[in-house]
């Protein structure tokens, strides 16, 4: 590998983005780029394959079937660990992350441990139905008050980690799943002393697909949330 930034992206059934990001987020030569692939129906694995035949920093992990995304975080996490990286850029590839922010997220790691992107902070934007917007924003809130953690966003993927500086930290220790798994990410971060540095972004609908994330996962988050802080008895390294 011979860049020090990997960026990655999960995906499942996004043959109408993935092109699209990918013209993006190849532009930017000093990075390189994995997608982990649960076998899509759609063949969005063809597409990436056709794309490495003339893009060398272009890695597709392409797994048997659907096997979540938390999942599909702890690996590029790992193979992020065993290249060597020093950093991780983790979004997604429906394009309501903006691919063009990938060298912010670069610029704020070399002084930083953690950045995420927020939609909720000042200058940032959230494209949501009414909803929907309603409902994230409400849960971010109660997160924040509940885990008494300087962060205005807690759901969003798009997010970057100095794998230099988070040595104490592994992501095989967060057990939650779906928002939940972003949710306890941030969680252990912070308790082991590590800023949350929040950088705004503008989040958009998607134009192509469907969301894979049910409207009813902000209640599971919600329901984790209590189970992490009265519950869960965490042993942090020294």
């Amino acid at each position: 590998m011979r860049n020090k930034t990997l960026v990655f992206t999960a995906t499942y059934n996004e043959a109408g983005n993935i092109e699209k990001f990918l013209d993006v987020a190849l532009k930017f030569k000093d990075i390189d780029i994995l997608i982990i692939d649960d076998n899509s129906p759609d063949k969005t694995w063809e597409i990436i394959e056709s794309f490495q035949k003339s893009n060398s920093n272009l890695h597709l992990i392409k797994r048997l079937g659907k096997e979540g995304l938390d999942t599909a975080h702890k690996n590029a996490f790992q193979f992020a660990k065993e290249h060597n990286y020093k950093n991780l850029i983790t979004m997604d590839a429906d394009l309501s992350h903006d691919p063009n922010l990938i060298p912010k997220f670069i610029n704020e790691l070399e002084n930083r441990a953690f950045v995420i992107g927020s939609r909720y902070m000042k200058g940032g934007k959230n494209d949501m139905k009414l909803g929907r917007y309603i409902l994230s924003f409400i849960g971010n809130k109660t997160i924040k008050f509940v885990l008494n953690i300087d962060c205005e966003e807690f759901t969003t993927s798009y997010r970057g980690f100095n794998l230099v500086e988070l040595k104490t930290f592994d992501i095989k220790n967060v057990n939650s799943k779906g928002y939940s798994f972003f949710m306890e990410t941030i969680f252990l971060i912070d308790k082991l002393g590590f800023k949350i540095f929040q950088l705004p972004i503008h989040f958009k609908i998607r134009k192509i697909g469907k969301s894979k994330i049910p409207p009813i996962e902000i209640f599971r988050t919600l329901k984790n949330l209590f189970i992490l802080k009265f519950s869960r008895n965490i042993s942090l390294p020294h």
